[in-house]
């Protein structure tokens, strides 16, 4: 897969080499509050979930969000990922996914930056129909993002995931390819 470039990051193909960093994050109470993950995980399920990875589709693999930092000489910094996943080609539908790792980079506008980035490729590379997304209600910080860059509410599965001792609702999310416009791919620097 070629690298996906935006303005301050660029998307690439994940490697083994970066699954101690992928840990890092996934063992971080705080990075996985807001994700589907219960348990601690260890190098060789990563290692195993990896390999797995590799076995789907191209379009399906897990990509790697980077921080071009020109200030310091061209350097990469991995901050998350992303990927889309569930693709269903004959309805050309797909979900998609992101975490943003490095708690140094929350709230600056990377995510929504990544969200965009994906939602070009999806449209216009995958020539994907709809995108769509679940994310916890209470995740009012995502939601936005979700919300700035086109998604649209479809509904909420009521209390279905459960977690800390309760019930979380999750909300449906999507976009549409025609719905999706080059207004929102001018807006990138906002």
């Amino acid at each position: 897969m070629p690298i996906l470039q935006g303005e301050r990051i660029r998307l690439r193909a994940a490697e083994r080499e970066d699954i101690p960093i992928f840990l890092k994050w996934i063992n971080d109470e705080e990075i996985t509050e807001n994700l589907e993950l219960l348990y601690p995980m260890s190098r060789t399920e990563e290692e195993q979930w990896y390999d797995k990875m590799l076995t789907r589709p191209d379009a399906e693999h897990i990509m790697v969000i980077e921080v071009q930092q020109t200030s310091k000489g061209e350097t990469n910094i991995p901050i998350g990922t992303c990927k889309f996943f569930n693709i269903d080609w004959r309805n050309r539908s797909s979900e998609l996914g992101i975490m943003i790792g490095e708690k140094a980079f929350w709230n600056q506008g990377f995510g929504t930056e990544t969200m965009r980035l994906l939602l070009r490729h999806g449209f216009s590379t995958l020539n994907l129909h709809r995108i769509w997304l679940q994310v916890f209600a209470n995740n009012k910080r995502a939601i936005h993002v979700y919300e700035k860059v086109g998604f649209k509410h479809e509904g909420i599965f009521r209390q279905a995931y459960y977690k800390h001792g309760s019930y979380v609702d999750i909300q449906l999310m999507s976009v549409l390819k025609n719905e999706w416009g080059e207004d929102l791919i001018s807006d990138m620097n906002e």
